[in-house]
């Protein structure tokens, strides 16, 4: 998620202002990880004509990248970070824009992508979704699943430290969901070193649920070829 526009000249605190209150110390696992299982979700989507993709990951994880070069094959693509965005941008004041204010675009900018697939059965997609996506509830997640094949983009752990580090450097705006909570004497940059990893661990975990098929972000530098890309995504799903 890109850094609103009205900021607050401390970054950490900017990066943390979505919370709604504050939360007790410690870093929860368990609320941050969206409630997502395999076993619920029926496997139905194709990579075939219509050709359909929904990208999922971390930010930095190219799914960006990536949506723009498989619309390059002649699917069309959304990008709902761009959507959610143009959305809130009306409202955007001093504060930014509130958690529940952001989840709640992105759960209707994804049932109208949905709704729409759902009424054009021969419509072609690649959609490059949000880090949050997993948040948007298991009967979003599973309408997901039955529309779309979804495509994991999983770094490695050197890459996902990698990814963490950045952050750190250059904190955004991100859908905490109770991993952030503050001991005292904290300064909001140690509290985001101390639970944003927690928060993209469990967050790999219900990617890796709510996925399809996972791909390598490694493997897929070394090609940077969306024809790859897609043999790799019909060799996974044999």
């Amino acid at each position: 998620m890109r850094e609103p526009q009205a900021v607050r000249a401390d970054r950490f605190q900017v990066c943390t202002h979505f919370l709604d209150k504050p939360r007790l110390a410690g870093c929860s696992r368990g609320g941050a990880q969206a409630i997502v299982e395999n076993s619920l979700m029926r496997r139905e989507s194709s990579v075939e004509k219509p050709m359909r993709l929904a990208l999922i990951g971390m930010s930095g994880a190219g799914k960006t990248f990536w949506a723009k070069k498989l619309a390059g094959k002649g699917a069309p693509a959304v990008f709902c970070d761009e959507r959610i965005e143009q959305r809130l941008g009306p409202r955007l004041g001093p504060g930014g824009y509130s958690e529940a204010e952001y989840l709640a675009e992105e759960v209707s900018t994804l049932h109208e992508v949905l709704l729409e697939l759902e009424e054009k059965p021969d419509a072609s997609l690649v959609l490059d979704t949000t880090g949050s996506v997993i948040y948007a509830g298991n009967h979003l997640l599973m309408r997901l699943r039955r529309q779309m094949t979804i495509v994991y983009l999983a770094a490695t752990a050197k890459e996902r430290q990698l990814l963490i580090e950045r952050y750190l450097n250059d904190p955004k705006p991100v859908l905490w969901r109770g991993a952030f909570q503050p001991k005292g004497g904290e300064t909001p940059r140690e509290t985001v070193a101390r639970c944003y990893p927690a928060l993209m661990e469990a967050r790999r975990r219900s990617y890796e649920a709510l996925a399809h098929c996972t791909l390598g972000v490694a493997e897929l530098r070394a090609t940077l070829d969306a024809k790859q890309f897609l043999d790799q995504v019909r060799r996974q799903m044999k």
